[in-house]
């Protein structure tokens, strides 16, 4: 059996630039997708608030909390991590330049804690308490899905690659924000090195067949596809 992707839940920005709207529209939450392979049961991405993840979850698959093995998380902005903690008994998995980086900025923010109100000194406790329960993910988290480095959109931000007998899907997060964003070759515009996003999701485009965008549906390739 190959391996298998599901959507759970598509996402949104909180306004669309292709759209003409006004900044906040909406409440953004990423795309959340289920892929199984070898035995494997890995989360991407767990952004809708946890009640209604779960309640996606199983519509979608079948499946409860306790059968998911691993969440994998594109980047550790807290939007892209949103219900992680419905997954107590999962995993926690990102690119480890990206848990580096996190960690680093927010043990800063810690220890200028005499500098900070009471209350964002607790906040920052908190995402250090979260962050640091994640573990690096390992190039390879099955035989067919593959850790894919796609920096730009946070520094260590990165994707999964799927490897299926005859396609190439990538989970590709904010490097490939949505389907206008790839067609348009423009990154998001909250990215924190826009060059280095740019040199991603020329990538995406290059090698996927399918990509998985960070706050839309699954779009075809548009080069593999001819689109």
């Amino acid at each position: 059996m190959s391996v298998d992707l599901t959507i759970v839940s598509i996402g949104t920005l909180s306004s669309n630039p292709f759209w003409n709207e006004a900044p906040g529209l909406r409440t953004a939450h990423a795309t959340t997708s289920l892929v199984r392979d070898a035995g494997r049961v890995i989360l991407v991405d767990p952004s809708l608030p946890a009640p209604a993840l779960l309640a996606r979850l199983f519509e979608r698959t079948g499946l409860a909390a306790g059968d998911v093995t691993d969440v994998f998380c594109t980047t550790l902005r807290p939007i892209h991590r949103r219900s992680i903690e419905a997954f107590p008994e999962a995993g926690w998995l990102c690119a480890e330049a990206e848990l580096e980086a996190c960690s680093s900025h927010l043990e800063a923010m810690a220890e200028a804690a005499g500098r900070i109100e009471r209350e964002q000194e607790a906040l920052v406790a908190e995402e250090l308490r979260l962050v640091r329960r994640f573990a690096p993910a390992p190039d390879r988290l099955t035989p067919s899905v593959h850790l894919f480095p796609l920096p730009g959109p946070s520094v260590g931000s990165a994707g999964l690659l799927l490897a299926a007998p005859t396609r190439t899907t990538l989970i590709a997060g904010d490097a490939a924000v949505t389907r206008e964003h790839v067609e348009a070759g423009r990154v998001w515009s909250g990215c924190a090195d826009a060059e280095t996003a740019k040199e991603s999701l020329q990538e995406i485009v290059e090698i996927a067949d399918l990509i998985v965008c960070g706050h839309d549906n699954l779009m075809l390739g548009p080069i593999r596809w001819g689109v």
